[in-house]
């Protein structure tokens, strides 16, 4: 049975609002950031704040016709739409534009297009469209794995191009499973590996793998409450070392010091299978594997960073692990987008008096390190109105997202309130120095059309959700 209902007078107000205060601000900040004294005129479309304009009204229009739909399209369309993006990621490998040595973009007469950012569209409704369907169970791994790979699929299409910013930020569609159900122990093992990846970088790996053998004992000892496996399992392992440790020595001479740990580890699993079957140890077992895991893992970083990186990308890493110093190169964006900010002081120089802003000091200055140009102009004080905001919008969405009777509509609005969470925290990160610089945009702030259009269909598609949420019963 269909209820009537007034689309309009049931769309969130505070959600538009916000949207369209954040646009604005946005727009006012690109103008000060480009501001040029030859073209003053905030409507000059030559410039970027011109065009930033253009990309807001375009922006509305669509959020309106959004509206408009009927709501079930976009349930019945998700994969379509999903296939749709994951084409458009294929199809710019080949014949994409390349800009500062990613192959990102579709250049057309007027504009440019980034297919990546509407892809996190795709992907949360796919996602949103998996997880609806019945007997999703996220205690069975079909559930996770089916998950993952429609996660996975066109953040691996996005880094091949590649465009390593907008593949992390895939990576915040995991947050909406863990409301549905999927066990914090995949979250802890997230935030270990990533733990593990930068102890990897800062220690010797032979030290880091002696260590991890060490607290896989305590937590043995720590699950069990006894001492003696424990204490067997390590001169059992110590054994098992020494003999690979010699025979690497004076005949293979060929592995490095953590191989030889790893090879013990794995080997002494042999021996340790016989206890676990006999005891029904289940608890050894576990800490067994994370132990295995974590070697392998950590062997692995090094040939990921190495490879799989980017030279720029690692510089980056390293001088934030204070591994490298480059003040003049790739620190340098970073080094001037802290002075900007803390020149600002508590309310800032005022609207268009930054002097760092200005005179240009900082590269990227309307994109990726727009938040400067907020820190230098308006302050310790702005910059707090302007996360507020943030967070303001962000716990609304959430708020929005429990109150939906329908798991498709729930699951797409914690996709989307994360996906902005991420944007805001790494963009932000990267601009006071905490986070690695990897190009991600601050929504509704930074300039560009892709990034304002797919935050736009975001948002507005989960607005249009919740208008109808209780149009039919369930």
């Amino acid at each position: 049975m269909r209820r009537s209902i007034n689309i309009w007078s049931n769309l969130d107000k505070i959600t538009i609002l916000l949207f369209l205060i954040l646009s604005v601000m946005g727009w006012l900040n690109i103008y000060a950031a480009v501001y040029d004294e030859n073209h003053v005129s905030i409507f000059d479309l030559s410039q970027r704040y011109g065009k930033q304009l253009l990309w807001i009204i375009i922006a509305i229009i669509t959020g309106i016709f959004i509206l408009i739909v009927d709501s079930r399209f976009y349930f019945s369309s998700a994969w379509i739409i999903y296939a749709l993006i994951i084409f458009m990621l294929i199809l710019v490998l080949v014949f994409g534009t390349e800009v500062s040595g990613a192959k990102s973009w579709f250049e057309f007469k007027w504009f440019s297009l980034q297919p990546s950012e509407f892809a996190k569209f795709g992907a949360t409704l796919a996602l949103a469209s998996y997880l609806n369907t019945k007997k999703q169970d996220f205690t069975k791994w079909k559930t996770l794995i089916v998950a993952t790979g429609i996660i996975m699929l066109p953040a691996a299409f996005t880094a091949m191009q590649p465009d390593m910013g907008s593949t992390v930020v895939f990576i915040a569609l995991f947050l909406p499973l863990f409301r549905e159900g999927m066990s914090p122990y995949v979250f802890v093992s997230g935030v270990l590996a990533l733990i593990l990846f930068f102890l990897t970088l800062l220690i010797n790996n032979f030290h880091l793998s002696l260590g991890l053998v060490f607290v896989a004992l305590l937590i043995a000892w720590a699950a069990t409450s006894k001492w003696k496996p424990v204490l067997s399992s390590a001169v059992i392992m110590s054994a098992v070392g020494v003999i690979i440790f010699l025979l690497n020595y004076f005949i293979f001479e060929h592995f490095d010091n953590e191989t030889v740990v790893l090879v013990s580890v794995l080997i002494s699993g042999i021996i340790f299978a016989w206890y676990f079957y006999i005891k029904k140890a289940k608890a050894l077992l576990v800490v067994y594997f994370f132990l295995i895991g974590s070697l392998i893992f950590m062997n692995s970083v090094d040939y990921a960073f190495d490879n799989m990186l980017k030279e720029h990308h690692r510089d980056r890493i390293e001088i934030l692990l204070g591994k490298k110093s480059d003040p003049l190169g790739t620190e340098y964006n970073v080094n001037q987008s802290i002075i900007s900010i803390g020149s600002g002081g508590l309310t800032g120089k005022g609207y268009l008096q930054g002097t760092q802003t200005k005179y240009r000091f900082v590269p990227k200055q309307s994109s990726d390190f727009i938040f400067c140009t907020i820190g230098e102009e308006w302050g310790f004080v702005g910059s707090m109105v302007v996360i507020g905001l943030y967070l303001f919008l962000l716990l609304r969405l959430i708020f929005l997202a429990e109150r939906q009777r329908a798991v498709f509509s729930r699951v797409f609005g914690y996709g989307v309130a994360s996906i902005l969470f991420v944007h805001m925290f790494i963009n932000i990160g990267m601009a006071i120095g905490i986070v690695p610089v990897i190009g991600i945009p601050l929504p509704f702030f930074s300039y560009g059309g892709s990034s304002l259009w797919a935050f736009t269909l975001m948002i507005f598609v989960f607005l249009r959700l919740d208008a109808s949420r209780n149009e039919y019963l369930v």
